[in-house]
Order: structure tokens, then C-alpha cells, then sequence
């Protein structure tokens, strides 16, 4: 057989006894959650921010980076919630290349999934407990949602993964919201049919076990452009293709319809400095058509604290080792502009 065991892993819950959530945190966990919730469901009318590197990296930096976003937060918490992105597994196109902290803890060392399960939790942790800022995740793998599922705030399915039987059936047990990206396709039926899986309830197997889930109706649209058969970045955050979705939406008779649109990968045509602008034009059209005001629930921004990429083994504090990122200046720039454009 060409699968070697290395050693079995603890389960969730054995990790989860190790690094638990303190009990003074979990209502403000909770707060938290029914605040998003809220969002989504239109009870609250705030605009949701998700924002943070392209992957979390270095325990150290981000949470210097959550310090930065904390201030910011409270400043602008009557317009905007902010949700930390903490990526913690990095899908890789061609396998190759850094996987991401739950791999590998330290980038520049070899993988080791036991130390890198107990790192992403303490990080997710950090966000809760010391910046009050319960972060998202991508649910790369859906056996190691069970690790965060107590901490995170909000998860996305990545664009390779939302044609995916075993993500759309975990989704639907997930109890936060999920935004489910449009493939690399760009085909939006498969992003609705996905969602439409995720808000039904099913039987399946999970982590060797035979479970049942109630629905999420809280899974919903992120629009991140597509790839066509030659290659070429096609954006969907215009407002031509923000209509069409909602259309679309509409047909589907899915519950609580939103859109989080992704201002970078395919949208910016790789340009991680185009974010702000293709935020402006998001908050621009969302302003001049009230089915959008409803249905446009927030951004999808990449960012850190020095602008751009570098190389694994560089190290150089608070700069991405995968996608390009904006920088802090730009980054505090743009929230308040989003802070006072979203009413």
C-alpha cells in the first residue's frame, strides 16, 4: 500500500480538553456569533469584513496584526464587523509548496501535523481571547473543521472545493455562516447548488462516524472571479454580474441570500493592489441598487502588515509566503472608507 502511517493523531476532542475555550470567553463566542448571525439573516444592517493575510503564517505577526485590527474595530463597530482571516491550510494548485501552518507550524522546517493541529487552535484562541475577534477559516479539509469548530466565526469553501460531496455535507452541519466560492470555472449554478446542499439535512460518514446535520441556512455566495480555458483572470464583482447573481439567487428559493464578494484572486486579475478599488466599486453599486444593499453583506480583503510576497526563508516579519497581500497603511485606509460608505 503507498499510504506509510506516521503516527495517529489525537482526536478533536482530545486536542480541544487540551486548549479549551475559557469559560468567560465562550459568551462573548457567543455574542459574537449571533451578531454575524444577525447580519445575515437582515436583523442588523452592519457590514461584514473579512480581512487578513492570504495565510496565517507566523504566530507572531498575525496576532500583532489582530492588535491592529482590534483598535480598529471598535472604532468603526457601529457600521462594520470585522472577522480576522486566519487561513491556516493553504491549497496548493499543484501540490506543490507551503501548506499551511496546521502542515507546517514553522515554514521553514519540516511538516508536522501534530504540533501544526495544536498551533492553529492556540492561534484561533489568540483571536478570541485576547483581540475579542473570532476569526474565519477555510475549510480545506473537513476532518479538521472538528479542531476549530468551538473557535471560528466564519468558514469559506475554497473554489476547488465547492464541487466537493464531503464539503457540502459538512457544511450542513456547520453552525456558523459558510460562504461557498464560485468555482474556478465561474459557473455560479454550481456555487448555488452548493449552497442549496449545504442548507439541507443529511446522513453521511464523518471522522468515522455515522452523523446527521439539521441544514445551514447560513450558507451563502462569494464571488472571486473565474479562469477561462486559456488561462485569463475574468472578474464577477461588476455590477452586471452582481444582478445576474442575485437573479439566479432568486430562482433557487434558497433561505437568508447573500453575496461576500472576494476582492482579490480572479477579481483583481491577480493585482493584490486593485482590492481597494474593486471594493469601492462593490460599495459604489451595493449603494445604487437596494436589492444589492440587502443581499451584498460584506468584503473578502487580503492583507498584512507589509505590502506584497516573499520567499519562504526570507523571513521577513508580517509579509505573505503565498499570495501578495496590501499593506497595514492601505489596509486602515480602506476599512474607514468602507466604515463610512456602507449606510
Amino acid at each position: 500500500m503507498g499510504i506509510k502511517i506516521i503516527k495517529k493523531l489525537p482526536t478533536p476532542e482530545e486536542i480541544i480538553a487540551e486548549l479549551p475555550i475559557p469559560e468567560h470567553f465562550k459568551q462573548l463566542k457567543k455574542t459574537r456569533d449571533d451578531e454575524i448571525r444577525n447580519v445575515f439573516e437582515n436583523k442588523d444592517d452592519r457590514f461584514i469584513l473579512i480581512i487578513g493575510p492570504c495565510s496565517a503564517d507566523n504566530e507572531d505577526s498575525v496576532c500583532e496584526y489582530l492588535g491592529r485590527l482590534a483598535l480598529i474595530q471598535e472604532k468603526v463597530k457601529d457600521s462594520v464587523i470585522i472577522i480576522p482571516r486566519i487561513y491556516t491550510n493553504k491549497p496548493r494548485t499543484t501540490g506543490e509548496g507551503y501548506k499551511g501552518m496546521a502542515h507546517q507550524p514553522d515554514p521553514n522546517k519540516e511538516p508536522d501535523l501534530l504540533e501544526g493541529l495544536k498551533a492553529i487552535r492556540k492561534l484561533h484562541l489568540r483571536a478570541l481571547c485576547e483581540y475579542n475577534l473570532p476569526a474565519a477559516d477555510e475549510m480545506l479539509y473537513p476532518e479538521n473543521y472538528s479542531y476549530l469548530e468551538d473557535v471560528l466565526a466564519y468558514v469559506a469553501i475554497g473554489a476547488r472545493s465547492v464541487e466537493n460531496q464531503q464539503h457540502r455535507l459538512t457544511v450542513s452541519g456547520v453552525e456558523v455562516p459558510v460562504g461557498m466560492k464560485n468555482p474556478t470555472s465561474g459557473d455560479i449554478s454550481v456555487m448555488l447548488n452548493s449552497i442549496y446542499a449545504a442548507q439541507l439535512n443529511h446522513t453521511f460518514v464523518y471522522n468515522g462516524c455515522e452523523v446527521e446535520t439539521s441544514g445551514n441556512p447560513l450558507a451563502h455566495a462569494i464571488l472571486r472571479g473565474a479562469v477561462d480555458s486559456y488561462g485569463r483572470n475574468l472578474p464577477n464583482y461588476h455590477y452586471e454580474d452582481l444582478i445576474n447573481l442575485t437573479n439566479e439567487y432568486s430562482k433557487q428559493g434558497l433561505v437568508n441570500p447573500a453575496i461576500i464578494i472576494d476582492t482579490n484572486h480572479s477579481n483583481s486579475m491577480k493585482h493584490y493592489n486593485e482590492q481597494p478599488r474593486i471594493a469601492r466599486e462593490v460599495l459604489m453599486s451595493r449603494k445604487y441598487d437596494t436589492t444589492l444593499k440587502t443581499m451584498i453583506k460584506g468584503l473578502l480583503v487580503e492583507s498584512y502588515l507589509i505590502e506584497g510576497k516573499q520567499n519562504i526563508g526570507e523571513d521577513i516579519y508580517g509579509k505573505s509566503i503565498t499570495d501578495p497581500c496590501i499593506g497595514w497603511e492601505t489596509t486602515e485606509k480602506l476599512i474607514y472608507y468602507i466604515a463610512e460608505n456602507v449606510k
